[in-house]
């Protein structure tokens, strides 16, 4: 019994780690078009690893799927987050859990991870590691596959697992080619998007504010006529915004289109402790008991002084003008301006981890085994399918999870 797995990154690891720690006595063959396995692990979370996500709470976790939530129950029920942090460290591999609940190994090396699967694979005689393998195609045999190399080589399987990743981070090998794969073999697949990405704005004044960050702001869109909000930390960059809270909202807008011609409005409230009505009685007060100082003063501690000297600038407000002098239209400007500020996305900028949303439809999968409805003994798991999480570990978590799922069920029955 032979089972072939596409795609080496964490799923495909994982999935083959199932297998081989197992009493598999078939021969497994790893496919992977790079010289190494784990490429895009080893370059996520800044080559750190953010391996998971520290919150064990469950329902809380699938709260960070935009896509895919659902049909992730029950792979976080048998791996979920608490699992994948134990199956690490019982494999050597120290970990720590940040103070934003992000898990990373205690050396901060991405290796360390790989490394983990590098030694299972290696030290196992049913396991054959095919790298600087490209798979051009993939054939439906009988009961089986046949698996087409660009270097001429095929291979006949009893059992295919697909675990080629999205299309982000191209430079990784995740060019998309599974989903062609998948398509041939009878499945389908959603549009795709990009996500977990920074935004570029058409401001011209952002780049004044390069390096200012918010603790906490709100931001706000539209998209075919659903309204879409999140709220978290974020910076301004020379070019726009980045941060958590941005790559958040840039996964809910995955599927959004703008450009420099036809920008995107997004709003954000640069201070949601209070509401409009709250802040401008405060601003107000302010102004009538302190008549001789500079009005600017007024923003202290609600936005940063930088920010005050862009938005007074940018409303034709003289900086110098004093409590006594400022006219209410124009404090009511800069309220509004505080709490609804509006921007114009014309592109999408780098991410921390970007990874592509969309992908093979989850009603074509077997949620409880990660196998296909429609091609029996095809399995997938990782970004091929159409789930994707905030950035945090969720997408790496997601990738493990359904690569432990794909793993054990396709063992099943090939001794």
């Amino acid at each position: 019994m032979k089972i072939g797995i596409i795609g080496m990154g964490a799923a495909g690891m994982m999935a083959a780690s199932q297998i081989l720690e197992s009493d598999f006595a078939g021969e497994l063959l790893l496919f992977e078009k790079n010289s190494k396995i784990g490429n895009k692990v080893l370059i996520s979370g800044g080559g750190r690893c953010n391996v998971t996500t520290g919150i064990h709470d469950l329902g809380e976790v699938l709260k960070k799927y935009p896509r895919g939530s659902k049909f992730l129950r029950y792979a976080f029920h048998e791996f979920g987050p608490e699992s994948v942090y134990n199956w690490f460290e019982d494999h050597g591999v120290k970990l720590k859990t940040e103070s934003d609940l992000r898990v990373f190994p205690a050396s901060d090396d991405g290796h360390d991870v790989v490394g983990v699967f590098e030694n299972i694979f290696l030290n196992n005689q049913n396991c054959s590691l095919l790298l600087n393998s490209n798979v051009i195609e993939v054939i439906k045999v009988d009961e089986g596959f046949e698996v087409i190399c660009k270097d001429g080589s095929t291979y006949v399987l009893d059992k295919l697992i697909l675990t080629t990743g999205g299309q982000a981070f191209r430079h990784t090998g995740s060019t998309g080619d599974g989903y062609s794969f998948a398509e041939k073999l009878g499945h389908s697949i959603t549009k795709l998007g990009p996500s977990l990405n920074s935004f570029i704005l058409k401001e011209d004044w952002v780049k004044e504010l390069a390096g200012v960050s918010h603790k906490h702001v709100v931001f706000k869109a539209s998209l075919e006529g659903k309204k879409i909000a999140f709220e978290g930390p974020c910076i301004w960059t020379h070019k726009g915004k980045s941060g958590p809270a941005i790559f958040a909202m840039s996964s809910l807008l995955a599927f959004a289109e703008f450009s420099k011609d036809s920008p995107f409005d997004l709003f954000i409230d640069l201070y949601p402790q209070m509401d409009q009505e709250s802040l401008k009685n405060e601003i107000l007060k302010f102004k009538d008991i302190n008549h001789k100082k500079l009005f600017k003063n007024a923003f202290t501690g609600i936005i940063p002084k930088r920010m005050v000297e862009v938005f007074f600038n940018t409303l034709g407000i003289s900086l110098d003008v004093l409590c006594s002098e400022i006219k209410n239209k124009e404090i009511f400007r800069l309220i509004e301006t505080v709490k609804n500020c509006k921007v114009s996305i014309i592109g999408r900028g780098k991410g921390d981890e970007f990874v592509t949303a969309g992908g093979v439809k989850t009603k074509e999968i077997d949620s409880k085994t990660m196998e296909s409805s429609i091609c029996p003994n095809l399995f997938f798991a990782g970004e091929l399918v159409d789930i994707d999480g905030f950035t945090g570990g969720f997408n790496l978590q997601a990738s493990w999870a359904t690569g432990f799922l794909a793993g054990n069920n396709a063992k099943k029955s090939c001794n």
